[in-house]
């Protein structure tokens, strides 16, 4: 099982999606308490996770959540999770918790097939600059 350190949620992330890593570097930007820490899915850790809580592949492929207290989210619900620690107005995000699951999944699994085709895609991973590398895992 995988420890984090308290009060910190680990952001699991397609690792060659363009529209993810811009996310990503968003997150970062916005993290003024310093919640988040970040991995590839396609990572040693994020591969771990994926085996541990038996996460099919195939069906989530994009972005994850996890932390100690509260396990893993995914979707929708990871990203609007993301967004109410993001501060204000991001935070305000959150109040689409209250759509049902199904209805936000459906929108997300939506960008989430054509991400590849509307942002693009990396060979590799990014390589985290020295300044970040403390956030990944």
């Amino acid at each position: 099982m995988i420890q984090l350190p308290k009060h910190k949620q680990l952001v699991l992330f397609d690792g060659v999606c363009n529209l993810c890593d811009a996310s990503v570097q968003y997150i970062i930007k916005h993290d003024k308490n310093n919640a988040f820490l970040f991995t590839a899915l396609q990572s040693e850790v994020g591969q771990q996770i994926i085996k541990e809580f038996n996460i099919d592949t195939n069906k989530i492929d994009s972005i994850i959540l996890y932390s100690n207290e509260h396990g893993i989210s995914y979707k929708s619900t990871a990203a609007l999770k993301i967004a109410s620690k993001l501060g204000f107005p991001r935070n305000l995000l959150s109040v689409f918790l209250i759509i049902p699951t199904i209805i936000r999944n459906w929108v997300y699994d939506y960008i989430a097939k054509n991400r590849y085709k509307w942002y693009g895609k990396k060979e590799e991973c990014m390589i985290p600059t020295p300044d970040l590398k403390s956030k990944f895992l």
